[in-house]
C-alpha cells in the first residue's frame, strides 16, 4: 500500500521509464529490493532503508527520483525471512547488523551491484534513512562498490564505530535532520561535524526546528511536511551539484 503524497510532492511529472521488484540472493538468502528507471537518466541513487526494513515508503521515493530524472535502487538490508513487524523485530535485525560491519557491508556490497548491474556506468549518489543513513556513512568509510559521488542521510544515525574513522578523502556529505529529534541528538550531530572537521571531509548540515526523529516518513504521526519538504530541497540540490 502506497502512502499518499503531500499535494507538493503530487504534482511530480511522469512516472518511472521502468518500476519493478528485484529478487537478488546473498549467500543463499533471498532478498527484494526495488528498481525505478528513469527515461533519460542523469545518475543513480541508492536508497538505504529505515529499521522497518524495505517497504512501499522506499519504493515511493524511488519513484519521486526517477520521476526527477534518476535512477533509483533500493537495496534490502534484512532479507526476505527477517520479521520486522515490532520493535523488538526492528532491533534485533539492526542491532545484528551493527555488531557485524563484516555482514552489514556484504550486504551493501550486494546492493551496490544489483543497481549498477541495471545502471551502466551513472555516477552514483547514496541516501539513507534513519538506520540506511548509518548504513550510508558506513559505505562512505569503507569505499564499498567504488565511491560514490556524495552521502545524504535523512534523521539518520550519525555515531562511528570503535575502530573506524574518517580521513578526508570521503566525498560530499549531507546530513538533514531534525532540530527536536531525541533519538540522534543535537550533541550527536555536534560531534559527527567535529570528526569530519578534524578529518578535513566536506559536509554540510541542514537542521529543522521542532522536526522530530523519521520527520520524513509518509502518514506517520512523526512526519512534518514543512522539514520533509525543505529537505528533499536539499537534496534535489545536492544531486544537482554531484550527478
Amino acid at each position: 500500500m502506497r502512502f499518499a503524497l503531500p499535494i507538493a510532492f503530487a504534482t511530480l511529472a511522469a512516472a518511472p521509464a521502468l518500476a519493478e521488484d528485484v529478487n537478488y540472493t546473498v549467500d543463499g538468502e533471498a532478498f527484494t529490493g526495488y528498481f525505478a528507471a528513469a527515461e533519460n537518466p542523469k545518475g543513480l541513487v541508492l536508497i538505504v532503508h529505515d529499521w522497518d526494513g524495505m517497504t512501499d515508503y522506499e519504493r515511493q521515493r524511488a519513484d519521486m527520483l526517477a520521476e526527477m530524472g534518476y535512477n533509483a535502487f533500493a537495496l534490502d538490508m534484512f532479507g526476505d525471512d527477517t520479521p520486522t513487524e515490532t520493535m523488538d523485530h526492528r532491533r534485533a535485525a539492526t542491532g545484528a547488523l551493527y555488531q557485524d560491519r563484516d555482514r552489514m557491508r556484504a550486504l551493501i556490497s550486494a546492493g551496490v551491484s544489483q543497481a549498477q548491474s541495471r545502471s551502466a556506468d551513472l555516477p552514483m549518489v547514496v541516501k539513507g534513512y534513519c538506520f540506511g543513513g548509518a548504513v550510508a556513512l558506513e559505505m562512505a568509510r569503507s569505499d564499498i562498490g567504488g565511491m560514490a559521488q556524495g552521502y545524504a542521510t535523512f534523521h539518520g544515525g550519525l555515531s562511528t564505530p570503535e575502530g573506524q574513522s574518517w580521513d578526508g578523502d570521503e566525498p560530499p556529505i549531507l546530513v538533514l535532520h531534525g532540530g527536536a529529534d531525541t533519538s540522534i541528538t543535537m550533541h550527536d550531530v555536534a560531534t559527527f561535524a567535529e570528526e569530519l572537521e578534524a578529518a578535513g571531509t566536506a559536509y554540510e548540515i541542514e537542521v529543522y526546528s521542532g522536526a522530530p526523529h523519521a520527520f520524513t516518513v509518509f502518514g506517520s504521526n512523526r512526519y512534518q511536511e514543512r522539514a520533509d519538504m525543505q529537505s528533499w530541497a536539499a537534496f534535489s540540490n545536492f544531486l544537482d551539484k554531484r550527478l
